[in-house]
């Protein structure tokens, strides 16, 4: 653990196009937090990396001591690190349900996004014909409040924002047939904290 100690500033390695460095960068960005971003490239991953996770993977941040692999542990670290503005909802229920939908966000449609980033032709227009059909029939979930099933912003929209934010790359947008879905993407990417939080590589996504 001697290379995480060296490290005075918070630093994040992350995928200048992984969906999941997308999130933590997005995290950061909403809180204002100030770390040292280290773009990975998948193909030549660096010794250190290597030494502080040993998965070799992003998104992965060190914080003094402490380094930290995974998105979901990430962003809740952050959250109760650097406390305002709360991405957890407060009370239990509320935060247990929060934690619900987002396992259900990443195994229904972050699992189709990830055959559509990795599968050939034919499974890429399977994943997304059924992801269209998905974010199509889920369209009220979005209409019921400002952000999703919630008045403030939390880690259901930094889960949401880096998935939608790349369906026009995979075609997969289901633009006028969801329209409560694209008025609230509309809203989130106008967000200075999403804006703030893009890749130049995540900036052509969408055209």
């Amino acid at each position: 653990m001697a290379s995480v100690n060296k490290r005075s500033i918070m630093t994040l390695f992350s995928g200048a196009s992984c969906p999941f460095s997308h999130r933590v960068r997005f995290v950061l960005a909403e809180k204002g937090i100030q770390a040292e971003v280290h773009n990975v490239d998948a193909d030549a991953v660096p010794e250190d990396l290597m030494e502080l996770n040993p998965y070799g993977g992003v998104p992965t941040l060190v914080d003094r001591d402490l380094c930290l692999y995974e998105p979901k542990i990430i962003v809740e670290y952050l959250d109760e690190r650097f406390p305002h503005p709360p991405m957890m909802p407060v009370d239990p229920v509320s935060r247990a349900k929060a934690r619900l939908v987002q396992y259900r966000i990443e195994r229904d449609w972050y699992g189709l996004l990830g055959e559509l980033e990795a599968g050939d032709s034919g499974v890429r227009e399977t994943a997304g014909a059924r992801l269209r059909e998905e974010l199509i029939a889920a369209d009220e979930l979005f209409a019921q409040d400002q952000w999703f099933l919630s008045e403030e912003r939390t880690v259901m929209d930094i889960a949401l924002g880096p998935l939608l934010w790349r369906l026009n790359r995979f075609g997969a947008d289901p633009g006028e047939q969801a329209p409560a879905l694209q008025s609230y993407s509309e809203r989130l990417f106008a967000l200075d904290a999403f804006q703030a939080s893009l890749t130049d590589v995540e900036r052509t996504m969408r055209g």
